[in-house]
């Protein structure tokens, strides 16, 4: 038996695992492959996919799960503290956006209507791409990249009336006035339910789902209120998108919303894969081939317009230029809801089909180049700024970095407990008398809500999933307490923390000495089985029983747990991390250099750039069993060499990825 769109599934998918490998290699974003991926499978290439309308029906869930995402990501809490920027940095990138795009299609010949329909579909960036290679370099939270963030929240905002005006534009209305007004009464209808469902509503029912601790219940009705709601918004005239995103908006007010984040993320990435496939099949080859010359041009007009409009919008907020520079650089691309936004217009006639074929090919050329562009930010901003401001400049971000208000879970240097049963409460216990910040992250949705109203840091979520780790900032923990009961989840969350970073410090409590050999093997640090504490607990106790002096029983036990202890430990082949107590940021962490690689291997330590290119010091070189201390910058590296190392965690990290 056959089933349907299994062939059409098997070569789309076969394909962008090639080529979205193939740019992982170069350090290019997924969606750079899904783009080409569909270019090739498409009407205009090879014509590999026959199902053409079911795989656009496929990529609108992709559409509706990104805005739900989006949602539940935001939250209002997070709207209100970067009203500023969003709104007025927001407003003026949008706004002289369309102003400039409107002007200069009507100049080319087009209609009103069709002109200030071109501004929309301009004034929209990315938001998939540039937050994805923000994060990648680690400039999120940069003055730029908080910038760029704040526009990109309010570009997605308005895309959903862009969508509702499209109609009124291409005049399908008979009284303008009167359809403004109700588009207003329903705006303003829909946030009141918004608030309501986000503050009263949701939150209980969640709670409930939470008690169940049944993961497949929570996903269940995760989706089912995406959908639930998506569809409601549908029926009273107004878009899926906009129904998805208040759904996520919603469930994002709740102690649960980074939970169901983690569990929805698969599946948006999954069918918002679809959806950047879907627009490349749309992509006339022949037609860009033909008409090159001019999508070339519109791309530097597109580049420069952007760049321009971006950046002022900065300088209005008062950011210095190296700033507004980098805010423009990374928000010159069209994005992928002008797409969307696109379908609308040439339904309503807005939008011709030639133009469109412009649109796509001037949108997918600038998806492109972000990553190039955003690569070679920094030296652009560096030749176009003055060498007198550029110290200045310098200064400002310092002085902005440390007063970033960062979210509850964004810290530095902290402790992870992962589970909140007795050993979790001693350790935080103990952390809170210590003065060490920790965050908690715990599965009882009962222990959550008692111990968020006591006022600890504590969330609701799976600590195995990759949203989880990532919300509390898990490649600056200093360390982490693994203390839950489940030996197979301990196993999967280690591996997992692992994935993100090779110098934490991870400590595990199990229940039986027989799991200590695989939770070493897979990054932990230390392993305490309880089975084997026991055993030390009845012993000193009987010991007590028997009169034996109290030295000597502790003596004994110290031996014993010594050279029990060390049999598992010497059996971890991961870097062991000395975690100085009085110094917070100095780590020293022993390294192998395995990868042969001429970058490092063979040079001297001057030679290769170390502290340089990795932010680390090299303290000592360990080489056939002997120690060599203290080291010059002539001393060169070898393969199979143990490298002693002292930097922040981050920097162990890229080191440790170069040599392995």
């Amino acid at each position: 038996m056959e089933i349907p769109l299994i062939n059409e599934f098997l070569i789309i998918l076969g394909l962008s695992v090639i080529i979205v490998f193939a740019l992982q290699k170069i350090k290019l974003p997924s969606i750079l492959g899904f783009l080409i991926t569909g270019i090739i499978i498409g009407p205009y290439a090879l014509s590999l996919i026959g199902s053409s309308h079911e795989v656009e029906i496929i990529s609108e869930i992709g559409v509706i799960l990104l805005l739900f995402v989006i949602g539940m990501e935001l939250s209002l809490k997070q709207l209100v503290s970067m009203r500023k920027t969003i709104l007025v940095g927001g407003t003026l990138q949008v706004g002289l956006s369309i102003i400039a795009a409107t002007l200069i299609s009507k100049l080319l010949g087009f209609e009103w209507n069709e002109a200030v329909f071109a501004g929309f579909l301009l004034s929209l960036s990315s938001t998939a791409i540039v937050l994805k290679i923000l994060q990648d370099r680690n400039e999120i939270s940069a003055p730029h990249g908080r910038n760029a963030l704040a526009i990109l929240i309010f570009q997605d905002i308005i895309v959903i009336p862009m969508i509702l005006l499209t109609p009124i534009l291409s005049g399908e209305s008979s009284n303008i006035a009167m359809e403004l007004l109700w588009l207003l009464l329903k705006t303003v209808l829909i946030v009141i339910i918004t608030f309501v469902s986000a503050k009263y509503i949701v939150p209980k029912l969640m709670f409930y789902i939470a008690k169940t601790k049944s993961k497949e219940l929570l996903l269940i009705f995760t989706l089912a209120l995406c959908f639930a709601v998506a569809f409601l918004t549908a029926e009273a005239g107004l878009s899926l998108a906009l129904g998805a995103f208040l759904a996520g908006l919603i469930i994002s007010e709740s102690d649960y919303g980074h939970q169901a984040t983690s569990m929805i993320l698969p599946f948006k990435e999954l069918f918002t894969s679809f959806f950047f496939i879907s627009i490349g099949m749309l992509l006339d080859l022949n037609f860009f081939i033909e008409n090159i010359a001019y999508v070339m041009l519109l791309v530097l007009g597109v580049f420069i317009v952007k760049s321009i409009i971006a950046a002022f919008a900065a300088a209005v907020l008062k950011y210095p230029p190296r700033v507004t520079i980098l805010t423009g650089l990374a928000l010159f691309q069209i994005g992928e809801f002008a797409f969307i936004l696109s379908r609308e217009g040439v339904g309503y006639n807005l939008l011709s089909a030639e133009m469109n074929q412009y649109f796509l090919a001037v949108s997918i050329i600038t998806m492109f180049l972000t990553p190039f562009i955003m690569l070679f930010a920094d030296r652009i901003a560096t030749a176009l700024i003055p060498v007198k401001l550029r110290k200045k400049a310098g200064d400002y971000i310092s002085k902005s970095k440390s007063n970033d208000n960062h979210e509850d879970f964004d810290l530095e240097n902290h402790l992870v407990i992962i589970g909140y049963g007795i050993n979790g409460r001693n350790v935080a216990k103990a952390a809170g008398i210590l003065n060490i910040p920790y965050v908690i992250i715990e599965m009882n949705a009962e222990t959550v809500k008692n111990e968020k109203a006591n006022g600890e840091r504590i969330l609701y979520g799976d600590a195995g999933t990759n949203h989880i780790l990532q919300t509390v900032n898990i490649c600056k923990a200093k360390a982490v307490v693994i203390a839950i009961s489940d030996t197979k989840s301990s196993k999967y969350i280690v591996s997992n923390i692992r994935a993100f970073s090779q110098s934490v410090y991870i400590i595990v409590r199990t229940r039986y000495v027989s799991n200590t050999e695989t939770l070493l093997s897979l990054g932990a640090d230390d392993v305490i089985p309880e089975e084997f504490e026991t055993s030390i607990a009845i012993l000193g106790r009987l010991l007590q029983n028997f009169f034996v002096p109290v030295d000597e029983i502790d003596d004994i036990l110290r031996s014993i747990r010594s050279d029990n202890y060390e049999i598992f430990k010497n059996q971890s082949n991961l870097p062991s991390t000395i975690k100085p107590i009085n110094i917070p940021e100095f780590n020293v962490t022993c390294v192998r250099i395995d990868a042969d690689s001429g970058k490092i291997v063979g040079k001297s330590i001057i030679e290769a750039k170390i502290r340089e290119k990795f932010g680390v010091n090299i303290l000592a070189i360990s080489r056939n069993n002997e120690m060599k201390y203290p080291i010059s910058p002539d001393d060169k590296l070898l393969q199979n060499d143990f490298i002693y190392i002292s930097g922040d965690n981050e920097s162990i990290d890229k080191f440790y990825r170069a040599v392995k």
